[in-house]
């Protein structure tokens, strides 16, 4: 496996990684490979229907189902380069979208709200039942590592049978922490407002006679959005009790039984390494906690990502182990 990262000493301020992690730029190499990608609805038993985008190989040594952070999408930069890699690894590559992310917000006349696990448990169940003949792992990043890590406990013992690995890089463990972590840095908190704002509007101008977010000032903070908005579209009194709700709780974190590696740094500005390191220790996850990293960063020389090595290297190893 590679060796832990560190990074060359102009590449390891944690706001630089952050802010390259999502940068256009690095992606401008994907777009040859992800053009044929197919681009799915997938219809769940609750009516809910998920984007993504299917990145099929000739010869596929499996699938890698990978799922975005909050208000990012399959179209985000670390997604494509993620995926443009394992697919010239050999892999099949499926991007999917969470509810009101990237262009499906017409899908569902209902808002996305990160406690609605089941829907996304179903469509990656299904995506691994499609392939039964291949193995077949799960990577999230941020919130789309805090959905990665729920998933498998809510697998508990019983996975899919041809899933091998799941992966977190990121993940938001506590979020009431990650909030409140955006809300004191300006540049985290003004980057996630106008997106956030920005879907919610989207989503108004789709429904308006369900919809109306103008009393919504562009002066809140996240915390003081998410208290507006909760108790009008579910059943949370209030913001804490919402975010509180969908953590990886030390229960979620017990029930996991599939191979599972959590990639996170200690100077992340979004999650705090100590909202990891409470959780208690599992023979089922791998911890693996660099010094430098950012937040979903970990770029490298040439601005490739270290997770994207150790992803490529980890399902060549199961590969192998599987062929024995």
């Amino acid at each position: 496996m590679p060796a832990p990262y560190l990074p060359p000493g102009w590449l390891r301020n944690r706001w630089l990684q952050t802010g390259l992690a999502s940068l256009r730029l690095r992606a401008c190499h994907t777009d040859h490979v992800l053009s044929l990608s197919r681009r799915r609805v997938l219809d769940t038993s609750g009516g809910v229907r998920l984007l993504g985008f299917d990145l099929p190989h000739p010869a596929p040594k499996g699938r890698v189902v990978l799922i975005h952070g909050w208000e990012g999408s399959s179209d985000s930069t670390y997604v494509r380069t993620t995926a443009t890699r394992l697919h010239l690894a050999g892999y099949n590559v499926f991007r999917l979208n969470l509810r009101d992310h990237g262009p499906s917000h017409h899908l569902n006349e209902g808002v996305f709200l990160a406690v609605y696990l089941d829907e996304v448990v179903e469509a990656v169940t299904r995506l691994a039942a499609e392939v039964p003949h291949l193995p077949v792992a799960l990577c999230g990043f941020s919130l789309g590592g805090n959905f990665a890590l729920r998933i498998a406990g809510r697998w508990g013992p019983e996975p899919p049978v041809n899933l091998r690995q799941v992966v977190a890089v990121s993940p938001a463990i506590d979020p009431i922490h990650s909030t409140e972590s955006i809300d004191r840095h300006p540049a985290l908190l003004w980057y996630f407002r106008r997106k956030w704002r920005r879907s919610l509007q989207r989503k108004q101008a789709l429904f308006p006679k369900r919809y109306d977010f103008s009393d919504i000032p562009p002066e809140m903070n996240l915390m003081e959005m998410t208290e507006r908005l909760i108790p009008r579209v579910s059943t949370y009194r209030d913001a804490r009790s919402y975010l509180a709700a969908y953590a990886v709780t030390p229960a979620v974190f017990q029930r996991v039984r599939v191979p599972t590696a959590v990639i996170t740094a200690v100077d992340d500005p979004v999650i705090p390494v100590t909202d990891l390191m409470a959780l208690p220790q599992s023979p089922h996850v791998e911890r693996i906690v660099h010094a430098h990293g950012g937040h979903n960063g970990f770029l490298e020389t040439g601005l490739g990502t270290w997770y994207e090595r150790w992803l490529v290297q980890r399902l060549g190893m199961l590969e192998a182990i599987s062929d024995k």
